[in-house]
């Protein structure tokens, strides 16, 4: 199996240059999401960090956000009276 490539990215928040470190796959993912939402994805990051909690990292904030979208996008195909 290969390990993931995690490769630092740098955005601009709230006028403040900040970095963060992610894996190939969820930066694909996060570039889906914001083009899905029709929304330049700095500003998917930008609303990502505004809603985690202070005590989280950005990076840890963005994998989950990846992780939150894609089951609730699993969950919206599934038939209603399916088990879990």
């Amino acid at each position: 199996m290969n390990r993931p490539m995690i490769r630092k990215h740098s955005a601009t928040l709230h006028g403040h240059r900040t970095s963060f470190s992610l894996e190939d796959e969820f930066w694909v993912e996060l570039k889906a999401i914001a083009a899905s939402r029709s929304i330049p994805l700095a500003a998917l990051i930008s609303e990502i960090d505004d809603e985690r909690s202070p005590d989280s990292n950005l990076s840890s904030a963005l994998r989950l956000h990846v992780l939150s979208w894609l089951k609730n996008a699993i969950a919206a195909f599934k038939p209603e009276n399916q088990p879990a």
